[in-house]
């Protein structure tokens, strides 16, 4: 069986789902953390193997920066979002997503292993 071939990388900790979007002229946009987090998440990216137009799995490990309550599930759009076009051409090409929570990590970080599906 042939091995598949995973990237792995650490991105900063997201903005809450709250402060990511604001509204704007009747709809939803993001906001200055939401675009600030992108471009870093993005700077991140840059320089790791990307996976082009591929199906994918992703996993991530979410390390928050304290003991607060979090949904998990928030923390995927604003992650995903923030390799878009970089690691992968769309977040829609994920076919397969896990997310766990990982020990407390100063400043928090979220740990993304991902790899094509063949």
């Amino acid at each position: 069986m042939e091995e598949q071939t995973k990237t792995r990388l650490d991105l900063p900790w997201p903005p809450s789902v709250n402060s990511y979007w604001k509204p704007w002229r009747g709809r939803m946009v993001l906001s200055p953390k939401g675009r600030a987090y992108r471009s870093e998440a993005q700077a991140a990216c840059r320089g790791v193997l990307g996976v082009g137009a591929a199906r994918l799995s992703v996993i991530l490990v979410a390390r928050p920066p304290d003991q607060r309550r979090r949904d998990l599930d928030n923390l995927a759009k604003a992650v995903l979002d923030g390799m878009n076009g970089v690691l992968y051409d769309d977040d829609s090409q994920i076919d397969n997503l896990f997310i766990k929570r990982g020990p407390t990590t100063p400043g928090g970080q979220v740990e993304v292993t991902l790899w094509p599906e063949r």
